[in-house]
């Protein structure tokens, strides 16, 4: 039972990097910046012009990735997502949700998943591989 325990705590903090993670991964990218931009990205902020490696730095791997092509040019947006139970309750947040079951099968629960509201809450635009705009839902 205890190393069910362990192996289950392991595998939960293992799916969702934190800020810290990611940097210690890119340590010599990360190094590169200047300090500005290393407090932000330590703080999870992003700031227009930072590069998509600068935005996976402070906020990790999208969910979705979209491709806009309008008068203008072209648009790559990133779209960060939560999910929530019909309470409000976060069930689940970031990249790993988008398995549910592979990796998480407890959240196979058919009431659970029937009940879960996507929610975007953040979104971020490039244009030449430059954030352009940040969009962040209001609290």
């Amino acid at each position: 039972m205890r190393v069910a325990l362990i192996a289950m705590v392991a595998l939960l903090t293992s799916g969702c990097a934190t800020t810290e993670a990611r940097i210690r991964r890119s340590q010599a990218e990360f190094e590169r910046l200047n300090p500005e931009q290393q407090q932000l990205i330590r703080e999870g902020k992003i700031a227009l012009g930072f590069t998509p490696e600068m935005v996976t730095l402070a906020a990790g791997e999208p969910d979705q990735r979209w491709v806009r092509t309008d008068a203008s040019g072209r648009t790559e947006i990133w779209s960060y997502t939560r999910y929530t139970a019909s309470d409000g309750v976060p069930i689940y947040t970031g990249y790993y949700h988008r398995y549910r079951g592979a990796y998480y099968p407890w959240f196979n629960d058919e009431n659970t998943l029937a009940a879960a509201r996507a929610v975007e809450y953040f979104r971020v635009e490039f244009i030449e591989g430059k954030v352009s705009a940040v969009q962040q839902q209001d609290r």
